[in-house]
């Protein structure tokens, strides 16, 4: 039996994340979830320390929400914007759409230098 740190199954309990930033950090983080989706937990599974924590399954994870600044994100499902410019990971999985439309995120302090030099910034206020 999956160790629940003495806990009871957390049946319909869901983690909830909201990316804040869709960059490399998040497309990776959107393909390990479904790649590892039915991970068996009974099992050792490469990549991955636990596969149930907390009585949590990775398939508990659900994306609720998610921000970004540049024009080639913003207004995209999450699942497409995973791969909109400068985004370079390796493609591990194939997300299906979440149903999740990036919004626009604050920039109350401004792009930043560099990143202001590759992408172009989404209109609109923050």
């Amino acid at each position: 039996m999956t160790s629940r740190n003495g806990k009871a199954p957390r049946a319909k309990d869901r983690v909830r994340v909201a990316i804040i930033g869709v960059g490399n950090c998040a497309n990776s983080l959107l393909q390990g979830v479904e790649y590892y989706k039915d991970a068996d937990p009974q099992t050792f599974v490469p990549g991955l320390m636990h596969v149930d924590l907390g009585g949590y399954h990775v398939r508990d994870i659900e994306f609720t929400a998610a921000f970004d600044v540049t024009a080639d994100k913003v207004g995209k499902d999450l699942a497409e914007a995973i791969w909109a410019h400068p985004n370079d990971t390796y493609r591990f999985a194939d997300v299906p759409k979440t149903g999740i439309t990036v919004s626009r995120g604050m920039t109350h302090d401004g792009l930043g230098k560099y990143l202001s030099e590759v992408v172009r910034k989404a209109p609109g206020e923050t």
